[in-house]
């Protein structure tokens, strides 16, 4: 698949009237171009707190996307962090790479990630995060197929971010919750930032739950910042 077609599938898929999420069309063009793949993610990605999913082809990819914001750890945090691909054959043969991940993903039946950096030159952006449910590695051309995507949504990402329209920054899945619940646990044990947010990650982790979620708790008050005290 050359660079022109895929240019032209994105710019079709968007150009759908009735598809006003462009980034989830985004995603389901990749889920199309790429053989082999189940699931995909558009997100950006900033600091570990920091994080912004644009769209997913599905409830399962977004899932996916959930659990490495939560656990901190995954192929598409390492692609981000690392400023390359990271292509991961068999989830479960990784296990010691991302113990977390490997486990949360095999209850979701995840096999295989497939996890590209969006970045201009050194400046990155987030990631398009590729998955699929058996495990096996995407064939070579499919591999150059996601890389030349990945540039493609990466520029597509530059020209649409400032038309979003209203109803499409509704659907993005904010993590503003978990900014200001980690200022209020930082504030009331008198800890950093950094160390609040890993407390909010840690009970996560320990009540199986989102770290979306445990932040909810906090700013409703069903959960005291006292909580999180050693």
């Amino acid at each position: 698949m050359d660079r022109d077609l895929v240019t032209r599938m994105v710019a079709e898929c968007a150009a759908q009237p009735g598809r006003g999420d462009w980034a989830r069309t985004v995603c389901a063009v990749s889920v199309r171009a790429v053989a082999g793949v189940d699931g995909a993610a558009l997100t950006l990605r900033g600091s570990s707190r920091a994080q912004e999913v644009l769209g997913t082809s599905d409830p399962w990819a977004a899932g996916l996307e959930e659990i490495q914001y939560t656990l901190g750890e995954g192929p598409a945090v390492e692609a981000f962090a690392g400023g390359g691909p990271v292509l991961v054959a068999d989830v479960h043969a990784d296990r010691l790479r991302w113990p977390g991940f490997a486990e949360a993903g095999a209850v979701v039946g995840v096999g295989a990630v497939f996890a590209f950096p969006l970045r201009v030159d050194d400046v990155r952006l987030g990631t398009l995060g590729l998955y699929r449910r058996r495990s096996g590695a995407l064939r070579a051309d499919a591999v150059a197929d996601a890389s030349v995507l990945a540039d493609v949504v990466t520029l597509a990402l530059l020209r649409h971010v400032e038309r979003f329209e209203e109803d499409d920054l509704r659907r993005v899945v904010s993590y503003q919750d978990v900014d200001v619940a980690t200022g209020m646990v930082a504030a009331q044990l008198r800890i950093s930032l950094d160390d609040a947010f890993a407390r909010l990650r840690a009970r996560a982790f320990a009540t199986d739950r989102s770290v979306r979620e445990v932040a909810g708790d906090v700013l409703t008050r069903g959960a005291s910042p006292d909580r999180f005290a050693d």
